[in-house]
């Protein structure tokens, strides 16, 4: 036979003839250098067109298919029984948030698996307690039943004159405990049998919805989804998502009713669905992963949520794939133009496309996300949009070391970095300043506006001590977190927040670390502007977006770090509940040659010629030990609050909040600290004037 075809049968390819068709018949004995080469030819070519039809072949699909099913869902099974049972979970965070660079969440790993271990332990021994009691609790519980049921047996004799009626409880009790020990007999040795099956039929179910089997061995309709989510495909992808009442209701005939259906909005799709009863939002958000593999798309392109005014509806908006993950357009101002503080700057392109503003008058800005995320890049264009504002002045306060704000210096008023004492105290200086001038500028504003108690651009071109101001303060866990001065530098920046709104002052507080430990909660609650760039979990995500958000959907956890570098999750910036971003970014490679930020910079300062600076005097750091000894004047000894009084009254932004003890720190270093004098603290001249001309000697020395 030299048909090399293989044989179908009832429509489809026969395996076993193919195979018993693979080698051709050949005459006897034929020269081996003639036709060996042919004939290894023949058969590859044959072996590969079995494989290929074998593979295809229905049967072997679905054995395949529902095998990958099984096995996939036992291996899934037991790692959540690996991870239930020991701290592989907690080790497996942990490295990734050692990835990501965040020590916090690292630390709280730690801490969270110590527990686990304590608890394992102590189960442990408890366990191993309740053995060595059984046999005594199982004494003490078997004389005490007999001695109820013998009990029970004298009330049941005495009442009924029968003495036989002694044992009748006990007996009942045997006969029942027969009958319970015949009926398991029974039920065993089938359910023993039965086991295996119950426990493959787990694991298959498992398997199944995690979709553990190649996609080649899938049904034909689960590789022909529609990749435009139209309203068909959306009820099919609903449909698999596993939650059971939205199961049972679709079993049940529910008619589906579109508050909106399914229409082009910017570069994704836009539908809005009234979910069946028993169904909420919430359940359909936290399988936002599989809803996104059943409409073929990342799961940062499907945002499933809930509108404000229409509860029990499912907002769903669905990216085209791969549109957010395209290059972003170039910053608007990155060659020519000018901003205005009053009307936002441009800052990023929405999830469709659409231009964002960055609001600036009225607003107060939070921005986190893990190291390498984005966050300078929306901040650095944030602060580039400001200066091109020639009214606008700009303040920096970097608890890092880091050069991401260097190019910007000759547009800021003041740029201090570093995570020492020395900068954290210039942080908090800085805010005791604006607390200050919040409400110094309130008194202007009722002076110059009148009626009109909100800052507008005629009134800050009027009055320079008017001007607008940002100031940034990056890495700012490391201030609200510092031992001595995290608790002032809270206090102060929510009573700024709170009064700054209409004196156009903007706050920008940048974090890696943004928890309810390293950000104060008020702080959150005063910002208008949140900003979540990639997160490790959905406690950063909702120290940085509102409670309840990674609940409700609005979650950055699902942005990959690395990959999604500029996407952000906000609330605020538009009259939407939340918006996905994509940040520009100024590029700054002085590696490779590259700087945008300094012809911006350039270009800022000089709109700035001819603009009368801002009155506001530079602050000059204080000299606690002239000023004391001016405070003192002509006194020999005087109090030390009385001290605290005229420092208080000669500095009142350095000293209105120093007590007694901050006196001494700042006195004792020269020796010229407060002392008891006839019951009372003092302070004395003449100690302050001996430590003065101590330091001047030792200066003309050096």
């Amino acid at each position: 036979m030299t048909d090399t075809a293989p044989e179908r049968v009832n429509g489809h390819t026969n395996p076993q003839v193919s195979l018993l068709k693979l080698a051709p018949e050949q005459p006897p004995d034929p020269p081996a250098e003639t036709v060996e080469k042919p004939r290894r030819r023949v058969r590859i070519d044959h072996l590969r067109r079995v494989i290929v039809e074998v593979r295809t072949h229905d049967g072997y699909r679905t054995l395949i298919r529902h095998g990958a099913y099984t096995i996939g869902g036992a291996r899934i099974l037991a790692r959540r029984a690996w991870d239930s049972r020991t701290t592989a979970r907690h080790e497996r965070m942990m490295r990734a948030a050692e990835a990501a660079g965040n020590e916090e969440l690292v630390r709280t790993w730690e801490q969270r698996a110590y527990a686990y271990r304590f608890a394992r332990h102590r189960r442990r021994v408890e366990l191993l307690q309740m053995v060595l009691n059984a046999p005594k609790a199982i004494a003490t519980g078997v004389g005490a039943g007999a001695g109820v049921l013998l009990l029970l047996g004298v009330m049941l004799a005495a009442a009924s004159h029968n003495v036989t009626d002694v044992l009748t409880p006990l007996a009942a009790t045997i006969e029942l405990v027969s009958w319970v020990a015949f009926i398991a007999g029974v039920v065993w040795e089938p359910l023993l049998y039965a086991l295996p099956w119950l426990a493959l039929a787990g694991a298959w179910t498992v398997g199944r919805h995690q979709h553990t089997a190649p996609a080649w061995a899938l049904p034909a309709d689960a590789e022909d989804r529609d990749v435009v989510p139209d309203e068909g495909a959306i009820l099919r992808a609903l449909g698999n998502l596993g939650i059971a009442p939205l199961n049972k209701a679709i079993k049940d005939g529910w008619q589906p009713r579109w508050v909106s259906p399914t229409t082009r909005s910017g570069n994704g799709w836009h539908t809005q669905l009234q979910l069946p009863m028993g169904v909420t939002v919430e359940m359909v958000a936290g399988r936002k992963n599989v809803l996104a593999h059943n409409l073929l798309r990342k799961p940062v392109e499907v945002w499933p949520t809930e509108p404000p005014k229409l509860p029990g509806t499912l907002d769903l908006w669905v990216a085209d794939q791969g549109s957010l993950s395209g290059p972003v357009p170039p910053w608007p101002l990155l060659t020519e133009g000018t901003a205005d503080y009053f009307k936002g700057v441009p800052v990023a392109v929405s999830q469709r496309g659409e231009p964002i503003l960055g609001k600036l008058m009225a607003a107060n800005w939070m921005v986190g996300g893990i190291m390498g995320s984005g966050k300078s890049s929306l901040v650095i264009a944030l602060l580039l949009g400001a200066i091109l504002d020639p009214l606008v002045e700009v303040e920096a306060y970097v608890m890092a070391y880091n050069v991401d704000y260097d190019p910007l210096k000759p547009r800021l008023r003041a740029l201090v970095k570093g995570d020492e004492d020395e900068q954290i105290e210039a942080a908090v200086r800085a805010l005791r300043r604006l607390r200050d001038e919040v409400t110094e500028r309130g008194k202007l504003l009722e002076e110059l506006g009148g009626d009109n108690t909100k800052l507008t651009r005629d009134l800050a071109l009027k009055d320079p001590r008017m001007r607008p101001k940002v100031v940034v303060f990056d890495e700012c866990h490391e201030l609200f977190m510092h031992k001595e001065h995290g608790k002032e530098a809270a206090e102060l920046a929510v009573k700024v927040m709170k009064k700054a709104r209409k004196t156009g002052i903007t706050l920008i507080w940048v974090t890696v670390s943004p928890t309810a430990d390293s950000i104060p909660r008020d702080v959150t609650r005063n910002t208008s502007h949140r900003v979540a760039f990639a997160v490790g979990d959905h406690v950063a995500n909702d120290g940085l977006l509102g409670s309840g958000k990674h609940k409700a959907g609005v979650t950055a956890t699902t942005l990959i770090p690395g990959e999604d570098i500029g996407t952000a999750v906000t609330v605020g910036f538009t009259n939407k509940p939340f918006e996905v971003i994509r940040s520009h970014y100024v590029a700054r490679d002085p590696e490779k040659g590259i700087d945008e930020v300094t012809p911006v910079v350039e270009r800022a300062m000089g709109l700035r010629d001819g603009v009368e600076p801002s009155s506001e005097p530079e602050h000059q750091d204080a000299d606690p030990l002239a000023d004391v000894a001016a405070a003192l004047g002509d006194e020999q000894r005087m109090l030390v609050q009385e001290v605290l009084h005229r420092l208080a009254e000669r500095n009142p932004l350095e000293y209105r909040e120093w007590s007694p003890t901050d006196l001494k720190r700042a006195l004792e270093p020269y020796g010229a600290e407060q002392y008891k004098s006839a019951g009372r603290m003092v302070v004395s001249r003449d100690r302050v004037q001996d430590a003065i001309l101590d330091r001047l000697a030792e200066t003309e020395d050096d």
